[in-house]
């Protein structure tokens, strides 16, 4: 099964963030863009690819002691950014430097279940909203728009394992369902880094 580690906000700020959307759909050259859908929006903290299920007990056991080590924390989203000239995205701002260590323990706990694992990367939070069809595809109005984007703040309070499920109809435009499989509480003390005057940012791209 194809699993990822997320954190999932909430529906009030889901619900900013498709308000702006809205406006992002009705700009020139939307239509060159494959946009996700809505139920389908989530911070990627470890994405572990295909899991097997036998894996799966340690796999859930390492994610609960992940949780119980991280401090609830607070995150907003905020302005966008893109990866190369086909993905556009929004990204987060506030506690930071716990997220990235949220998604350094899910990626330990993947590794030490036994979950075949990518080289590591350092971390960088970003929701996607659409991916270009082509690489001549302006994502500069979407940017524009999204810049002055601010969400509003939630305290992170659950590490999230989702099981993705690819499109296999091959009807154009279907989209990858996401199945949440288990959630854990972030139990642990010292209530994060005090970024709740939003202290870091991520998702600033040229």
């Amino acid at each position: 099964m194809r699993l990822f580690a997320a954190v999932l906000p909430p529906a009030e700020q889901l619900a900013e963030l498709g308000h702006v959307t809205d406006l992002l759909h009705r700009l020139p050259g939307a239509d060159r863009l494959r946009w996700t859908s809505r139920p389908a929006w989530h911070l990627t903290l470890a994405f572990m690819g295909e899991v097997d299920e036998e894996l799966l007990p340690e796999l859930r056991v390492r994610l609960a002691r992940a949780a119980h080590r991280t401090p609830p924390f607070p995150l907003r989203l905020h302005g966008g950014g893109h990866f190369g000239r086909r993905a556009l995205w929004t990204g987060v701002a506030g506690d930071l430097d716990e997220l990235r260590l949220l998604a350094e323990r899910a990626d330990a706990a993947a590794r030490r279940a036994g979950v075949a694992m990518e080289e590591h990367r350092r971390y960088q939070a970003h929701l996607t909203l659409a991916r270009a069809r082509t690489d001549e595809t302006d994502l500069r109005p979407f940017l524009d728009e999204l810049h002055a984007f601010e969400g509003g703040r939630w305290q992170v309070a659950e590490l999230t394992l989702v099981r993705s499920r690819l499109p296999v109809s091959g009807v154009p435009g279907e989209q990858p369902r996401y199945e949440t499989l288990d959630a854990w509480p972030l139990e642990g003390a010292g209530g994060g880094r005090s970024a709740g005057a939003g202290g870091g940012a991520a998702g600033r791209a040229g």
